[in-house]
C-alpha cells in the first residue's frame, strides 16, 4: 500500500482540498479529504482522473507530419489514405511494436492512461496471416506493457474496399478476413491481455463499407459483453454511397439495424442528421469524437451543441496520432464549434459554467463507457492519477475549474506533471519513466524505415 496526498484534486463529487488517497493492489482503496499528509505520503498540489483516449490507430503515430505536401490533385481523406497505405507496407512486428510502444508513452505524458487500440494490422507486408494468427496483437499488448499504460484492445474486422461487399484493393491486404479468421484473432487477442492489469477486449467492425450486415452481426456475436466500436460517416463521400448501396446513411442504417446501445461506440459521425443525431444521443452510445485528426483530414465538424443539448455521450481519441494530447483534442472540439457559430464557450452549460470542465467531465465519462474502464478518482477504481504542475507560470493564482480551463485552454507542453497508472508512477516530472529506451527505439526503426 501507498498513499498520496493532494492540496486540490477532482474527485466524482468535485474538488475537494487536503485529499489522501491510499492505493492497494492498483486500486483506489480509501479516500480521505480535509486530511493532512502523513509521514511517507507523496504530496501534490492538483490531482486529475487519468483521460481515457478511445480511439488510436498507434502506428500512424510514425507518418505525423509525412502527409502535409500537396500532391497532383485535391487532398482529402481519400489520398492520405492512399499514403498511409504505402507507409504501412514497410511496417513488420518489431517495428509495429516500438511505434506503437513510443505512441502509447506520449499519451501517458500528455495526461491519457488509458488507450481504445483499433487494431487493424493483422498479416505481415504480403498479406499472408502469420503463423501465430494474433501476432500483431501480440506486439500491441506488449508495447502496452512496456509504456504500463491501461489497454482496451479493439481487434478489427475488415473485408471489403466498400458497401455491398466489393472485393478489396490491394493496399488492404494486411486488414482483411473472413469472420472465421477473425474469430481467430480475437480469441489470441483475448490471450494477448490476459498479463495485463484491467485489460478489456472489444470487436470493432471497421466499418458499414468494410462489413456486410451478415458479417457485421457474426462479428458483433463473437463478444457478447465486450465494448463494440465502428467508423461510420467520417467523410461525405461514404454517406453517399452507403445511400447508394441501402437508401439510407450509414448512422440511420446502425441505428435501424445494429442496432446500438451503451455497448457502442460510433467514432466520427460527424456527417449526421439533426434526426440521426438525436436517435444516437438516445441509445446511449458513445460518439468517439477525434477532433484534431478531423481537422488534419478535413473531414468535417461533429454538431457537438446540440448533441450535448439532447443528452448524447462523447469521448475523444487520438485516432491518426498526427499530435497526441488530450488538452489539445478538447480544445480543438470547442474551437470547431466557436468557428462555425461565431461565439464562445459554445460547449458550456447553465449548470456547468465552465467550458474545460465539462469538456472534462463529458469526456472522462463517454470514454470510460466506451472503454469499459472507471476513470474516476473513486474507492475501488483503478489508480489511474495525472498531476498538473502548479508551479507552471500559466496555472499561476488558478483555483478549482480555473485549473482545467487553462490547461485545455492556454497550455502548451509540460503541464502534466506526474502520472500513475494502476498505481505506478509511470511519469515524473513530466517524462516517462522508459522514454530514454522508448526513444532510443523508435528513432531507430524510423531512421530505418525511411532510410534517413
Amino acid at each position: 500500500m501507498n498513499a498520496l496526498w493532494f492540496r486540490s484534486a477532482l474527485l466524482e463529487k468535485g474538488w475537494t482540498a487536503n485529499v489522501r488517497l491510499v492505493i492497494d493492489a492498483g486500486r483506489i482503496a480509501s479516500i480521505d479529504s480535509a486530511a493532512h499528509a502523513e509521514l511517507g505520503d507523496e504530496s501534490h498540489e492538483i490531482a486529475l482522473p487519468g483521460i481515457p483516449n478511445l480511439h488510436s490507430h498507434a502506428f500512424q503515430r510514425a507518418m505525423a507530419g509525412l502527409a502535409e505536401r500537396a500532391g497532383p490533385r485535391a487532398d482529402n481523406f481519400w489520398t492520405w489514405r492512399e499514403a498511409m497505405y504505402r507507409f504501412l507496407d514497410a511496417i513488420g512486428p518489431s517495428e509495429l511494436e516500438a511505434i506503437t510502444a513510443f505512441a502509447f508513452m506520449e499519451m501517458l505524458e500528455s495526461g491519457f492512461t488509458r488507450v481504445g487500440e483499433f487494431h487493424y494490422v493483422h498479416h505481415d507486408p504480403d498479406g499472408r496471416p502469420y503463423g501465430n494468427a494474433g501476432e500483431l496483437s501480440l506486439r500491441v499488448a506488449a508495447a502496452s506493457r512496456e509504456a504500463d499504460i491501461g489497454l482496451t484492445l479493439m481487434p478489427v474486422m475488415y473485408a471489403h474496399s466498400n458497401f455491398a461487399g466489393r472485393a478489396p484493393t490491394h493496399g488492404q491486404r494486411r486488414f482483411i478476413n473472413r469472420v472465421d479468421d477473425f474469430a481467430r484473432i480475437v480469441e489470441e487477442g483475448r490471450r494477448a491481455v490476459t498479463a495485463l492489469d484491467d485489460a478489456v477486449i472489444g470487436v470493432a467492425p471497421h466499418s458499414l463499407r468494410a462489413v456486410t450486415p451478415d458479417e457485421l452481426r457474426e462479428c458483433v456475436g463473437l463478444l457478447p459483453d465486450g465494448p463494440i466500436h465502428i467508423h461510420a460517416a467520417e467523410q461525405v463521400k461514404e454517406v453517399e454511397d452507403c445511400l447508394d448501396w441501402c437508401g439510407q446513411r450509414p448512422v440511420e442504417w446502425l441505428l435501424d439495424h445494429a442496432p446500438l446501445d451503451p455497448r457502442w461506440c460510433v467514432v466520427h459521425a460527424t456527417h449526421i442528421t439533426p434526426d440521426e443525431m438525436r436517435r444516437l444521443a438516445s441509445s446511449r452510445a458513445v460518439a468517439g469524437l477525434c477532433p484534431v485528426t478531423e481537422a488534419n483530414l478535413g473531414d468535417g465538424v461533429f454538431p457537438t451543441p446540440s448533441y450535448l443539448e439532447a443528452g448524447g455521450a462523447f469521448g475523444v481519441g487520438t485516432d491518426s496520432n498526427v499530435l497526441i494530447s488530450p488538452a489539445e483534442e478538447l480544445r480543438m472540439l470547442e474551437y470547431a464549434q466557436r468557428l462555425n457559430l461565431r461565439s464562445r464557450n459554445v460547449l458550456a452549460s447553465t449548470e456547468q459554467p465552465s467550458t474545460g470542465r465539462r469538456l472534462f467531465e463529458a469526456a472522462l465519462a463517454g470514454g470510460s463507457r466506451a472503454l469499459a474502464s472507471n476513470a474516476k478518482l473513486k474507492v475501488g477504481a483503478p489508480a489511474d492519477i495525472v498531476t498538473l504542475d502548479a508551479d507552471h507560470p500559466v496555472l499561476a493564482g488558478r483555483r478549482r475549474d480555473e485549473l482545467l480551463d487553462s490547461w485545455i485552454f492556454a497550455g502548451r507542453d509540460g503541464m502534466v506533471d506526474c502520472v500513475w497508472r494502476h498505481g505506478r508512477k509511470v511519469v515524473s516530472s513530466g517524462e516517462h519513466v522508459a522514454r530514454d529506451r522508448i526513444s532510443a527505439r523508435y528513432r531507430q526503426t524510423l531512421t530505418r524505415l525511411l532510410g534517413a
